[in-house]
């Protein structure tokens, strides 16, 4: 299956698009060396937030973003960073701009891979947004997404250790927005930041409609944070995740308990 979904009963739902490495022999033999190394992969996210608040809605990708991204508008031919995609589902460049394919996909398989992973993963999130909205009159979209702390070709300077972005306040309910911006600012072992580096990818700008009673922020947090090391293997270090956790719990508390003023029907 290409995408796992989890219901819960709360307004809050985790979209989880960039964790997995799961990608198919045929499709990860094409890759290149650069490609196998799956540097862009939001590693071990999932994990970091696993069972910090119960109920939650979960819907996670279960392919690899260098098969198909599903943050990228369809409408889009290339993506907004620069050379990362010439194509707005298959990245034919990583991060860095380097070339991640040996033999890359042409049209056709870029479209069929499109219908195979992106189609079905927007279907499940787009469901449990209408499941979760019709139950409460509104949802929180909280979208799990992972950084390294530098990333010359994209952006200068180091990220900050939580980046939020609801696309310069377009996508949530503003107040919401700045209690999460708080929590974050209040933590004096982090550097926080809202609107600046991350400013929401397509999913957070695509479902989030504050009128329409969805409220989508993405939380992009370094994965300095929570790793032993920004490098292959991408080990998890329990003891440094805590910490970021602990964070983590607060945010996900306010804003499954979180109601707007007024829901929208």
């Amino acid at each position: 299956m290409p995408v796992n979904v989890t219901m819960g009963s709360s307004p809050l739902i985790l979209a989880i698009p960039h964790a997995s490495t799961q990608i198919a022999h045929p499709i990860m033999q094409r890759l290149n060396s650069i490609g196998r190394a799956l540097t862009d992969t939001h590693w071990h996210i999932d994990r970091l937030y696993r069972g910090l608040v119960e109920d939650v809605t979960i819907v996670q990708a279960n392919f690899h973003r260098y098969v198909c991204d599903p943050d990228r508008n369809p409408a889009e031919r290339a993506s907004s960073f620069g050379n990362f995609n010439i194509a707005p589902f298959v990245p034919i460049l990583n991060q860095d701009g380097q070339a991640i394919w040996t033999y890359p996909p042409d049209k056709l398989e870029m479209a069929s891979w499109r219908s195979a992973f992106y189609v079905p993963y927007h279907a499940a999130l787009a469901t449990q947004i209408a499941r979760v909205r019709s139950r409460h009159g509104f949802a929180v979209l909280y979208d799990c997404r992972a950084t390294r702390s530098e990333v010359p070709n994209l952006f200068e300077g180091v990220a900050p250790d939580f980046s939020i972005g609801t696309y310069m306040g377009a996508t949530c309910d503003h107040k919401l927005a700045a209690h999460v911006a708080g929590i974050c600012l209040s933590e004096k072992n982090y550097t926080s930041a809202i609107n600046k580096r991350s400013k929401g990818g397509w999913i957070v700008r695509h479902y989030g409609s504050p009128k329409r009673g969805v409220h989508a922020l993405q939380m992009e947090v370094s994965l300095s944070t929570y790793l032993r090391a920004e490098q292959d293997p991408w080990l998890y270090d329990p003891e440094k995740a805590q910490a970021a956790r602990t964070v983590l719990t607060k945010i996900l508390s306010h804003l499954k308990f979180w109601s707007p003023e007024n829901t929208f029907a």
